[in-house]
């Protein structure tokens, strides 16, 4: 949905840059789906208990679901884990449940390795696995790795079934008494109402607060002192427009808000702070995740955890307007009607129940039953439902089966093609992507719509020509905005004016996941151009928007800004460095402030970050490259010479180890070594062109001519526009008195740079 007066914002911003602006009530522009009234605006939080007298029926339906159940002080009616002097044997050690004096305690590996007993103070989640919260220091609980299955009535340990491949060694990450399994942090603002995680930057402390323990009516509808004012006047005097009192609205939207209004919980994201039921469009509160590996698969099928909204939102379903309120009883959260019933109320029944469709037996017929490798029993039946064919299926948490929400039709072509899961395999997991193919094109026919999937797996690698197929579906709107904002994401890579003006086009687009996907992507032909083009998103009615234009520019010497400007840069600015203090208990948001810093040239603060995110996780190897960088630009080559060596030794799955140290080696004059490092990076599968570029002028500095432009040349096949790259070989060539092919990349490259000043100058 486009907002109201949308482009008022960007009016603000062009006539910002000419010192002349105009007051726009963003209230205007923001908020689509919440109250104007101030007095709403100040509502506070009352707790669900204040509904339940008026909401009787909605409280019934709620009391006993997976939000009531989502935390709860340990007690006996709250723990469903077995903590009868019960055992548990893992890895050769054994873990001891029970209980003493009405408290609940469990004697397990903990700090270090060692064996010591822990009381648990807090239940989590209800089924089909319980995990439990055990109190440490400054505030922090963790969350215990080893869980209680609700369904089979077992406990299980999380790392034997989701860290198979980790070693997880008390210095490790994910160990459970670390960072990745604190609640704080990692889990606590989806499982209560109106939490509050106050995480102290400097003391690294918690003082962690809610309004409800679980997820309760404030938890949607937002603070509801004002809806219960409303609720106690007379009925002819209770104001009409007011949205009775309610900070949200969750009647008469649109479907995109209703999806909005989950998305909080629901979406892979990157929080921007506490959440505010204020501000209705989602990129406001947090910026989701792109479906995009590691944590999807290319064709964007889930594979990672997800929570439903990047899937949904790539779905036809989403694009028709559908909402998660037409399958799933916002209050209960069971499903309006099970089996293909669900599916029926908008498909014909006689089109795709029948056996035409879905080619299985339907559920009573006679058939075969079989067990998967997962253990699955699989009856005459199962074949015909409509979730097992178009929302495959996955294991998360160990025991808990979600279904993928992109709902889309089996392509095992393209698992061919692609090495993407399908559903047919997903079940018949002991035949081959092949035989489903040959059973797909008996029944449905060999045509085949194309597929995104095949353009972003070709962006993904790199190869030529990928741009077009990308140009395509950024400008095409019968993609989902979230796949158009991905494949801007990957467009950036292809320097072409095709790309520039189509990220350059997404700057104003409508859809703020596309505007913020520019923002972070836009590559302008020069710095003039770039800050033109990003200034204007300083006045973007959208906080995440706002933030990635201030992170680009925060580069800009002062006297490039006009007053309006700057003070808009600093306010965008600080939305920014606070979203990433609200976050600096994780590594990422650390390394975010140190980039920040290091922008700003403040590299003592730059230098703490990076350290403080090493010390959060000590495999999180984008901060030792950056902090290795700082070094090396404070001239401490001794420290940066060790951290390249540890990315080297310890990451040998990057190669920005192996590129930094060369080019640090080759500064020394070091070139054997260099190179040797060099061809080290060419073998792994992200090899930047940069990689090739140094390669390349590395074996022309000591005479090895065939060898540079072989580099070069295989650096052109993985970036075919890249203009150091053509720019070194047309230098090359030319040194080599070889006119026609220094003619060749000249070529190349006034067709790809027509107005670049050294390419005229050729």
């Amino acid at each position: 949905m486009i907002p109201m007066n949308y482009n008022a914002w960007k009016t603000t911003g062009l006539i910002a840059t000419v010192v002349i602006v105009l007051s726009i009530p963003l209230s205007l522009l923001l908020n689509r789906n919440v109250s104007q009234t101030q007095e709403i605006e100040k509502a506070v939080f009352t707790g669900g208990k204040a509904c339940i007298e008026c909401h009787q029926k909605e409280y019934r339906l709620w009391k006993g679901s997976d939000h009531d159940s989502a935390m709860a002080v340990a007690s006996d009616t709250s723990v469903a884990g077995d903590f009868n002097n019960a055992e548990f044997t893992f890895n050769g050690k054994t873990s001891k449940f029970y209980k003493r004096a009405g408290k609940f305690y469990v004697f397990t590996e903990g700090i270090g390795g060692k064996m010591e007993e822990y009381q648990v103070a807090y239940t989590f989640g209800i089924r089909p696995l319980q995990q439990y919260l055990i109190p440490f220091g400054n505030g922090k609980y963790q969350c215990l790795p080893i869980a209680w299955n609700t369904i089979t009535k077992k406990w299980f340990h999380m790392a034997g079934m989701i860290y198979k491949p980790e070693d997880l060694k008390p210095d490790n990450w994910l160990y459970w008494t670390n960072q990745a399994q604190n609640w704080n942090s990692m889990c606590a603002e989806c499982h209560s109402t109106n939490l509050q995680k106050n995480f102290d930057l400097k003391t690294k402390s918690y003082n962690t607060t809610w309004q409800d323990i679980n997820v309760n009516c404030e938890a949607c509808h937002g603070p509801g002192s004002t809806h219960i004012e409303w609720a106690r006047l007379p009925e002819m005097g209770r104001p009409q427009d007011r949205n009775a009192g309610l900070l949200v609205k969750t009647s008469k939207i649109t479907s995109r808000q209703y999806v909005e209004s989950c998305a909080p919980c629901h979406a892979r994201r990157s929080s921007l702070g506490v959440y505010d039921h204020s501000k209705s469009e989602f990129l406001n509160y947090a910026i989701p995740q792109l479906p995009t590996r590691p944590t999807y698969n290319i064709d964007g099928q889930f594979l990672d955890e997800d929570y439903e909204y990047a899937s949904f939102t790539q779905s036809k379903m989403y694009m028709k307007d559908v909402r998660c309120g037409d399958c799933h009883d916002p209050h209960s959260l069971k499903r309006t009607f099970e089996g293909n019933a669900l599916c029926l109320q908008c498909h014909k029944t006689d089109e795709y129940n029948t056996y035409n469709h879905h080619f299985h037996k339907s559920k009573g017929e006679a058939g075969n039953s079989f067990v998967n490798k997962r253990g699955e029993k699989l009856v005459s039946g199962d074949g015909a439902l409509c979730r097992d064919c178009h929302m495959p299926g996955r294991y998360y948490m160990g025991v808990d089966k979600r279904f993928d929400h992109s709902m889309r039709i089996p392509r095992p072509d393209l698992s061919i093609s692609l090495g993407t899961p399908n559903a047919c395999i997903n079940c018949h997991d002991d035949k081959s992507d092949l035989w489903a193919l040959q059973w797909v094109n008996k029944w449905y026919g060999e045509k085949r719509k194309p597929h995104y999937g095949s353009v972003l797996a070709e962006a993904y690698d790199g190869k030529p020509g990928a741009d077009v197929g990308l140009l395509k579906i950024i400008n095409s709107n019968l993609y989902p905005e979230i796949i158009r904002a991905t494949a801007i994401s990957y467009l950036s890579a292809y320097q072409s004016t095709k790309a520039h003006e189509a990220v350059k086009k997404a700057l104003n687009d409508p859809d703020p996941l596309l505007r913020h996907a520019a923002a972070e992507n836009y590559m302008a032909a020069d710095s003039v151009t770039l800050f033109k083009n990003l200034v204007p998103l300083l006045n973007d009615p959208i906080k995440s928007v706002r933030m990635e234009a201030a992170n680009r520019l925060i580069t800009f010497p002062q006297s490039k800004f006009n007053k309006i400007q700057f003070d808009a840069l600093q306010k965008a600015a600080d939305e920014y460095r606070f979203s990433q203090e609200y976050v600096a208990d994780f590594p990422s948001g650390r390394y975010n402030l140190g980039n920040y810093y290091s922008k700003r040239n403040d590299l003592a603060k730059a230098e703490e970050n990076y350290k403080e995110a090493i010390a959060i996780d000590n495999l999180f190897f984008p901060a030792k490259t950056n902090l290795a960088m700082i070094y090396y630009q404070q001239g401490k080559l001794d420290q940066a010479e060790a951290l390249f060596r540890d990315l080297v030794t310890n990451h040998s799955e990057a190669t920005d180890g192996y590129y930094y140290l060369a080019l640090l080696y080759a500064e020394q004059q070091k070139f054997p070594e260099a190179i040797a490092l060099l061809e080290s990076a060419t073998q792994k599968t992200d090899g930047n062109p940069r990689i090739y570029y140094n390669l390349g002028l590395l074996y022309q500095m000591i005479g090895k001519n065939a060898e540079c432009e072989s580099a070069l040349v295989k650096g052109l096949s993985r970036d075919a526009g890249n203009y150091d790259i053509l720019y070194a070989l047309f230098v090359f060539h030319s040194k080599q008195n070889n006119a026609e092919k220094a003619a060749k990349y000249l070529q190349q490259l006034k067709a790809l740079y027509p107005n670049d000043k050294q390419v005229q100058g050729l």
